[in-house]
Protein backbone atom coordinates (compact mmCIF):
# COMPACT_ATOMS: atom_id res chain seq x y z
CA UNK A 1 0.00 0.00 0.00
CA UNK A 2 1.62 3.27 -1.30
CA UNK A 3 1.54 5.68 1.90
CA UNK A 4 -0.21 8.79 0.99
CA UNK A 5 0.18 11.83 2.98
CA UNK A 6 -0.68 16.08 3.15
CA UNK A 7 0.73 18.58 4.28
CA UNK A 8 -0.96 22.32 4.41
CA UNK A 9 0.89 25.03 5.54
CA UNK A 10 0.38 28.73 6.28
CA UNK A 11 -1.14 30.46 9.86
CA UNK A 12 -4.71 31.53 8.65
CA UNK A 13 -5.15 27.54 8.16
CA UNK A 14 -3.49 25.97 11.40
CA UNK A 15 -5.35 29.07 13.23
CA UNK A 16 -8.37 27.90 11.95
CA UNK A 17 -9.13 31.42 10.32
CA UNK A 18 -10.21 29.97 7.33
CA UNK A 19 -11.68 26.74 6.62
CA UNK A 20 -9.42 24.04 4.58
CA UNK A 21 -11.51 22.77 2.14
CA UNK A 22 -8.17 21.24 -0.34
CA UNK A 23 -7.59 18.60 2.28
CA UNK A 24 -11.14 17.41 1.85
CA UNK A 25 -11.04 17.77 -1.37
CA UNK A 26 -8.08 15.79 -2.01
CA UNK A 27 -8.48 13.31 0.63
CA UNK A 28 -11.93 12.28 -1.92
CA UNK A 29 -9.81 12.55 -5.00
CA UNK A 30 -7.06 10.01 -4.02
CA UNK A 31 -9.90 7.66 -2.35
CA UNK A 32 -11.40 7.71 -5.73
CA UNK A 33 -8.13 6.57 -7.30
CA UNK A 34 -7.39 3.96 -5.02
CA UNK A 35 -5.13 6.29 -2.98
CA UNK A 36 -6.79 6.55 0.10
CA UNK A 37 -4.59 9.43 2.44
CA UNK A 38 -2.77 7.66 5.18
CA UNK A 39 -2.68 11.66 6.89
CA UNK A 40 -2.66 15.09 7.03
CA UNK A 41 -1.36 17.49 9.39
CA UNK A 42 -0.96 21.62 9.10
CA UNK A 43 2.06 23.80 9.84
CA UNK A 44 2.24 27.31 10.65
CA UNK A 45 4.36 29.86 8.18
CA UNK A 46 7.73 28.58 10.43
CA UNK A 47 10.69 27.94 8.11
CA UNK A 48 12.08 25.98 10.64
CA UNK A 49 8.69 24.16 11.32
CA UNK A 50 8.40 23.46 7.62
CA UNK A 51 11.97 22.16 7.37
CA UNK A 52 11.55 19.61 10.26
CA UNK A 53 7.88 18.57 8.99
CA UNK A 54 9.31 18.08 5.68
CA UNK A 55 12.14 15.99 6.66
CA UNK A 56 10.31 13.90 9.00
CA UNK A 57 7.54 12.86 6.52
CA UNK A 58 9.98 12.26 3.89
CA UNK A 59 11.07 9.51 5.60
CA UNK A 60 7.82 7.92 6.40
CA UNK A 61 5.59 8.81 3.64
CA UNK A 62 5.95 7.50 -0.44
CA UNK A 63 3.93 10.71 -1.31
CA UNK A 64 3.55 13.73 0.40
CA UNK A 65 1.62 16.46 -1.23
CA UNK A 66 2.23 20.38 0.57
CA UNK A 67 -0.28 22.83 -0.32
CA UNK A 68 0.13 26.25 0.24
CA UNK A 69 3.03 29.15 0.36
CA UNK A 70 4.41 29.31 -3.10
CA UNK A 71 2.73 33.84 -3.15
CA UNK A 72 4.92 36.27 -3.67
CA UNK A 73 4.97 37.61 -0.04
CA UNK A 74 7.39 37.15 3.15
CA UNK A 75 5.27 34.60 4.79
CA UNK A 76 5.13 32.14 1.33
CA UNK A 77 7.94 30.26 2.66
CA UNK A 78 7.28 26.29 1.04
CA UNK A 79 10.17 26.63 -1.69
CA UNK A 80 12.68 27.59 0.72
CA UNK A 81 11.83 25.12 3.08
CA UNK A 82 11.94 22.62 0.49
CA UNK A 83 15.38 23.58 -0.65
CA UNK A 84 16.73 23.85 3.17
CA UNK A 85 15.56 20.23 3.74
CA UNK A 86 17.12 19.20 0.63
CA UNK A 87 20.60 21.01 0.80
CA UNK A 88 20.12 22.60 -2.34
CA UNK A 89 19.78 26.47 -3.35
CA UNK A 90 16.93 28.20 -4.73
CA UNK A 91 16.89 28.85 -8.76
CA UNK A 92 14.87 31.20 -10.98
CA UNK A 93 12.96 29.38 -13.80
CA UNK A 94 13.23 31.27 -16.66
CA UNK A 95 10.52 29.63 -18.65
CA UNK A 96 8.25 30.38 -16.16
CA UNK A 97 9.08 33.75 -15.12
CA UNK A 98 8.58 34.59 -18.85
CA UNK A 99 5.06 32.87 -18.69
CA UNK A 100 4.44 35.22 -15.29
CA UNK A 101 5.40 38.29 -17.04
CA UNK A 102 3.84 37.57 -20.60
CA UNK A 103 0.56 36.71 -18.11
CA UNK A 104 1.19 40.16 -16.41
CA UNK A 105 1.70 42.30 -19.58
CA UNK A 106 -1.58 40.64 -21.52
CA UNK A 107 -3.55 42.59 -18.81
CA UNK A 108 -1.52 45.42 -19.27
CA UNK A 109 0.07 45.26 -15.68
CA UNK A 110 3.60 45.39 -14.59
CA UNK A 111 4.91 42.46 -12.87
CA UNK A 112 5.89 42.93 -9.14
CA UNK A 113 9.37 42.29 -8.72
CA UNK A 114 8.04 40.54 -5.19
CA UNK A 115 6.12 38.28 -7.90
CA UNK A 116 9.99 36.78 -9.30
CA UNK A 117 9.51 34.55 -6.02
CA UNK A 118 7.15 32.75 -7.35
CA UNK A 119 9.05 31.68 -9.92
CA UNK A 120 12.21 30.27 -7.66
CA UNK A 121 11.95 26.58 -7.14
CA UNK A 122 14.84 24.53 -5.37
CA UNK A 123 18.17 23.34 -8.04
CA UNK A 124 17.16 20.34 -9.59
CA UNK A 125 13.27 20.33 -9.05
CA UNK A 126 10.61 19.20 -11.64
CA UNK A 127 8.10 21.87 -12.48
CA UNK A 128 4.50 21.44 -11.90
CA UNK A 129 2.60 23.17 -14.78
CA UNK A 130 -0.32 25.83 -12.99
CA UNK A 131 -2.51 26.98 -15.98
CA UNK A 132 -4.57 29.22 -14.09
CA UNK A 133 -2.57 31.15 -11.64
CA UNK A 134 1.04 33.01 -11.34
CA UNK A 135 2.53 30.30 -8.60
CA UNK A 136 4.10 27.31 -10.24
CA UNK A 137 4.51 24.01 -8.16
CA UNK A 138 7.30 21.36 -7.88
CA UNK A 139 8.50 18.26 -7.64
CA UNK A 140 11.51 16.93 -5.48
CA UNK A 141 13.03 13.53 -4.17
CA UNK A 142 13.16 13.82 -0.70
CA UNK A 143 14.60 10.46 0.99
CA UNK A 144 12.08 7.91 0.15
CA UNK A 145 9.42 10.15 -0.49
CA UNK A 146 8.27 11.91 -3.60
CA UNK A 147 7.29 15.57 -2.59
CA UNK A 148 4.23 17.78 -4.60
CA UNK A 149 4.17 21.47 -4.12
CA UNK A 150 0.86 23.06 -4.84
CA UNK A 151 -0.49 26.41 -4.57
CA UNK A 152 -3.37 26.85 -1.74
CA UNK A 153 -6.08 28.97 -4.00
CA UNK A 154 -8.61 26.06 -4.21
CA UNK A 155 -8.78 26.24 -7.98
CA UNK A 156 -4.89 25.94 -8.79
CA UNK A 157 -4.63 23.55 -6.02
CA UNK A 158 -7.71 21.24 -8.26
CA UNK A 159 -6.09 21.67 -11.37
CA UNK A 160 -2.58 20.78 -10.58
CA UNK A 161 -3.43 17.66 -9.02
CA UNK A 162 -5.79 16.87 -11.22
CA UNK A 163 -3.63 17.84 -14.63
CA UNK A 164 0.08 17.41 -13.11
CA UNK A 165 -0.03 15.03 -9.49
CA UNK A 166 -1.99 12.51 -10.74
CA UNK A 167 -0.76 11.38 -14.01
CA UNK A 168 2.57 11.12 -12.63
CA UNK A 169 1.58 8.79 -9.76
CA UNK A 170 -0.31 6.91 -11.84
CA UNK A 171 2.95 6.33 -13.92
CA UNK A 172 5.22 5.50 -11.74
CA UNK A 173 3.30 2.92 -9.10
CA UNK A 174 0.69 0.59 -10.09
CA UNK A 175 -2.26 1.86 -8.42
CA UNK A 176 -4.80 -0.42 -6.43
CA UNK A 177 -8.39 -1.28 -8.01
CA UNK A 178 -10.24 2.36 -6.49
CA UNK A 179 -12.42 1.11 -3.74
CA UNK A 180 -16.13 0.71 -3.92
CA UNK A 181 -18.81 3.69 -2.02
CA UNK A 182 -21.83 2.73 -1.50
CA UNK A 183 -23.65 6.22 0.01
CA UNK A 184 -27.47 6.79 1.35
CA UNK A 185 -28.50 10.30 2.52
CA UNK A 186 -31.47 9.93 5.35
CA UNK A 187 -33.76 12.53 7.07
CA UNK A 188 -35.53 12.48 10.04
CA UNK A 189 -33.54 9.87 11.97
CA UNK A 190 -31.08 10.31 14.29
CA UNK A 191 -27.32 9.17 14.01
CA UNK A 192 -27.62 6.52 17.23
CA UNK A 193 -31.04 5.24 16.42
CA UNK A 194 -29.56 4.10 12.92
CA UNK A 195 -26.29 2.82 14.17
CA UNK A 196 -27.97 0.61 16.92
CA UNK A 197 -29.92 -1.03 14.13
CA UNK A 198 -27.70 -1.56 11.85
CA UNK A 199 -24.26 -2.35 13.68
CA UNK A 200 -25.57 -6.00 14.67
CA UNK A 201 -25.69 -7.04 10.98
CA UNK A 202 -22.52 -8.76 9.74
CA UNK A 203 -20.58 -7.38 7.90
CA UNK A 204 -18.85 -8.35 4.72
CA UNK A 205 -14.87 -8.91 5.11
CA UNK A 206 -13.33 -6.81 4.38
CA UNK A 207 -15.65 -3.90 4.08
CA UNK A 208 -16.72 -0.89 6.85
CA UNK A 209 -19.66 1.21 7.51
CA UNK A 210 -19.29 4.79 8.60
CA UNK A 211 -21.79 7.04 9.78
CA UNK A 212 -21.82 11.29 8.90
CA UNK A 213 -24.36 13.86 10.76
CA UNK A 214 -24.09 17.06 9.17
CA UNK A 215 -27.44 18.62 10.59
CA UNK A 216 -30.00 18.18 9.43
CA UNK A 217 -28.79 14.44 7.66
CA UNK A 218 -27.64 11.21 8.49
CA UNK A 219 -24.71 9.87 5.57
CA UNK A 220 -24.43 6.62 5.58
CA UNK A 221 -22.02 5.06 3.67
CA UNK A 222 -20.09 1.54 2.78
CA UNK A 223 -16.58 0.75 1.49
CA UNK A 224 -15.02 -1.70 0.72
CA UNK A 225 -13.37 -3.79 -2.08
CA UNK A 226 -14.36 -3.90 -5.76
CA UNK A 227 -14.62 -7.72 -5.39
CA UNK A 228 -17.20 -7.77 -2.82
CA UNK A 229 -20.02 -5.76 -4.52
CA UNK A 230 -22.24 -8.77 -4.56
CA UNK A 231 -22.00 -8.95 -0.96
CA UNK A 232 -22.25 -5.10 -0.44
CA UNK A 233 -25.34 -4.46 -1.82
CA UNK A 234 -27.06 -7.59 -0.14
CA UNK A 235 -25.95 -5.71 3.42
CA UNK A 236 -26.96 -2.31 1.82
CA UNK A 237 -30.35 -3.63 0.62
CA UNK A 238 -31.07 -4.33 4.63
CA UNK A 239 -29.31 -0.64 5.70
CA UNK A 240 -32.42 0.32 2.81
CA UNK A 241 -34.83 -1.54 4.75
CA UNK A 242 -33.69 -0.35 8.12
CA UNK A 243 -33.79 3.16 7.11
CA UNK A 244 -37.24 2.81 5.20
CA UNK A 245 -39.06 6.27 4.62
CA UNK A 246 -36.16 8.62 6.16
CA UNK A 247 -34.09 7.76 2.72
CA UNK A 248 -34.09 10.41 1.09
CA UNK A 249 -31.92 9.62 -1.84
CA UNK A 250 -28.58 7.37 -2.79
CA UNK A 251 -25.43 8.14 -4.37
CA UNK A 252 -23.64 11.36 -4.85
CA UNK A 253 -26.15 13.34 -6.32
CA UNK A 254 -27.89 15.70 -3.97
CA UNK A 255 -31.56 16.30 -3.06
CA UNK A 256 -31.37 19.90 -5.06
CA UNK A 257 -29.87 18.63 -7.83
CA UNK A 258 -32.19 15.52 -8.08
CA UNK A 259 -35.18 17.71 -8.02
CA UNK A 260 -33.63 20.50 -10.63
CA UNK A 261 -33.07 17.10 -13.12
CA UNK A 262 -36.15 15.68 -12.94
CA UNK A 263 -38.54 18.79 -12.65
CA UNK A 264 -36.55 19.72 -16.04
CA UNK A 265 -37.11 15.87 -17.63
CA UNK A 266 -40.92 16.74 -17.18
CA UNK A 267 -41.00 20.16 -18.23
CA UNK A 268 -42.82 21.39 -14.82
CA UNK A 269 -42.45 24.88 -13.72
CA UNK A 270 -41.44 25.72 -10.40
CA UNK A 271 -42.51 28.63 -8.58
CA UNK A 272 -41.23 29.25 -5.02
CA UNK A 273 -42.08 31.42 -2.13
CA UNK A 274 -40.10 32.25 1.29
CA UNK A 275 -40.65 32.96 4.61
CA UNK A 276 -38.85 31.16 7.59
CA UNK A 277 -35.95 30.41 4.88
CA UNK A 278 -35.17 33.91 3.84
CA UNK A 279 -34.16 32.24 0.19
CA UNK A 280 -31.69 29.61 1.26
CA UNK A 281 -34.28 27.21 -0.60
CA UNK A 282 -34.30 29.16 -3.68
CA UNK A 283 -30.48 29.77 -3.48
CA UNK A 284 -30.19 25.63 -3.30
CA UNK A 285 -32.67 24.82 -6.45
CA UNK A 286 -30.69 27.56 -8.36
CA UNK A 287 -27.13 26.54 -7.88
CA UNK A 288 -28.35 23.21 -8.32
CA UNK A 289 -29.51 24.14 -12.28
CA UNK A 290 -33.41 24.27 -11.33
CA UNK A 291 -34.83 26.86 -13.40
CA UNK A 292 -37.31 28.50 -11.55
CA UNK A 293 -40.12 30.15 -13.09
CA UNK A 294 -40.87 33.02 -10.11
CA UNK A 295 -40.24 33.13 -6.90
CA UNK A 296 -40.11 35.27 -3.65
CA UNK A 297 -38.82 35.82 0.12
CA UNK A 298 -41.28 37.10 2.38
CA UNK A 299 -41.34 38.43 5.90
CA UNK A 300 -42.09 35.92 8.58
CA UNK A 301 -46.51 36.71 9.28
CA UNK A 302 -48.92 34.41 10.54
CA UNK A 303 -50.76 32.36 7.88
CA UNK A 304 -53.38 29.49 8.25
CA UNK A 305 -52.61 25.75 6.27
CA UNK A 306 -55.78 27.70 4.05
CA UNK A 307 -54.09 30.71 3.24
CA UNK A 308 -50.74 28.92 2.66
CA UNK A 309 -52.81 26.68 0.10
CA UNK A 310 -54.63 29.57 -1.43
CA UNK A 311 -51.29 31.54 -1.96
CA UNK A 312 -50.21 28.66 -3.82
CA UNK A 313 -52.83 28.22 -6.04
CA UNK A 314 -52.68 32.17 -6.65
CA UNK A 315 -49.08 32.19 -7.27
CA UNK A 316 -49.52 29.09 -9.41
CA UNK A 317 -52.43 31.08 -11.54
CA UNK A 318 -50.23 34.72 -11.59
CA UNK A 319 -46.88 32.55 -12.55
CA UNK A 320 -48.43 30.07 -15.05
CA UNK A 321 -46.38 27.72 -12.65
CA UNK A 322 -46.96 24.03 -12.27
CA UNK A 323 -45.47 23.58 -9.51
CA UNK A 324 -45.40 25.59 -6.08
CA UNK A 325 -43.44 25.70 -3.02
CA UNK A 326 -43.90 27.58 0.04
CA UNK A 327 -42.01 27.80 3.16
CA UNK A 328 -44.50 29.72 5.90
CA UNK A 329 -43.78 31.19 9.12
CA UNK A 330 -42.83 30.14 12.48
CA UNK A 331 -45.77 30.32 14.73
CA UNK A 332 -44.48 29.55 18.25
CA UNK A 333 -42.70 26.35 17.62
CA UNK A 334 -45.07 25.28 14.30
CA UNK A 335 -43.85 25.86 10.72
CA UNK A 336 -46.42 25.15 7.59
CA UNK A 337 -45.64 24.50 3.97
CA UNK A 338 -47.65 24.16 0.97
CA UNK A 339 -47.06 22.50 -2.35
CA UNK A 340 -49.34 23.32 -5.13
CA UNK A 341 -49.31 20.64 -8.52
CA UNK A 342 -50.84 19.77 -11.13
CA UNK A 343 -52.69 16.92 -8.94
CA UNK A 344 -54.02 19.09 -6.16
CA UNK A 345 -52.36 20.89 -3.10
CA UNK A 346 -50.77 19.42 0.20
CA UNK A 347 -50.22 21.72 2.53
CA UNK A 348 -48.79 20.53 6.41
CA UNK A 349 -47.99 22.09 9.80
CA UNK A 350 -45.01 20.44 11.42
CA UNK A 351 -43.52 20.97 14.66
CA UNK A 352 -40.14 20.84 15.70
CA UNK A 353 -37.64 21.41 18.89
CA UNK A 354 -35.98 24.90 18.03
CA UNK A 355 -34.49 25.30 20.98
CA UNK A 356 -31.62 22.82 20.88
CA UNK A 357 -30.26 24.45 17.43
CA UNK A 358 -29.22 27.72 16.22
CA UNK A 359 -31.42 29.16 13.28
CA UNK A 360 -29.29 28.45 10.21
CA UNK A 361 -29.58 25.19 11.67
CA UNK A 362 -33.36 25.31 11.36
CA UNK A 363 -33.18 26.86 8.06
CA UNK A 364 -31.37 24.13 6.83
CA UNK A 365 -33.99 22.01 8.44
CA UNK A 366 -36.99 23.47 6.99
CA UNK A 367 -35.68 23.87 3.56
CA UNK A 368 -34.85 19.77 3.42
CA UNK A 369 -38.11 18.81 4.36
CA UNK A 370 -39.68 21.16 1.86
CA UNK A 371 -37.19 19.85 -0.76
CA UNK A 372 -38.52 16.17 0.59
CA UNK A 373 -41.85 17.29 0.13
CA UNK A 374 -41.15 17.57 -3.42
CA UNK A 375 -39.33 14.35 -4.05
CA UNK A 376 -42.14 12.41 -2.35
CA UNK A 377 -44.85 14.03 -4.81
CA UNK A 378 -42.74 13.49 -7.96
CA UNK A 379 -41.99 9.42 -6.58
CA UNK A 380 -45.48 9.24 -5.97
CA UNK A 381 -45.54 9.28 -2.12
CA UNK A 382 -47.09 10.53 0.49
CA UNK A 383 -46.20 14.21 0.42
CA UNK A 384 -47.42 15.14 4.23
CA UNK A 385 -45.64 12.86 6.17
CA UNK A 386 -43.55 13.46 9.78
CA UNK A 387 -39.66 12.68 10.00
CA UNK A 388 -38.59 11.16 13.51
CA UNK A 389 -38.32 14.40 15.89
CA UNK A 390 -40.47 16.21 13.36
CA UNK A 391 -44.44 15.84 14.02
CA UNK A 392 -46.95 16.74 11.55
CA UNK A 393 -49.59 18.43 13.74
CA UNK A 394 -52.27 19.77 10.70
CA UNK A 395 -52.48 18.06 7.22
CA UNK A 396 -54.84 19.94 4.41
Amino acid sequence: MIRVEMLATGDEVLHGQIVDTNAAWLAGVLFENGLPMTSRQTVGDSLPELVNVLTERSKIADVLIVNGGLGPTSDDLSSLAAATAAGVGLQIHPEWLAKMEAYFAGRGKPMAPSNRKQAEIPAGAEMLDNPVGTACGFAIQLNRCWIFFTPGVPSEFKTMVNGEILPRLKSRFQLPEPPLCLRMTTFGRGESDLASAIEPLPLPEGVVVGYRASMPIIELKLNGPADKLAEMEQFWQQVREIAGDSVIFEGLEGLPEQLARRLDERELSLCVSEQFTAGLLQWQLVSAGAKLHAGNVLPNRPESLKQLADRSRVLAQENDAQVVLIVGGVEEDTLGFALNTPDGVFAQRVKFNVSRHGLKARQDMVAMLALNMLRRWLNGQTVTTGHGWIDVVETL
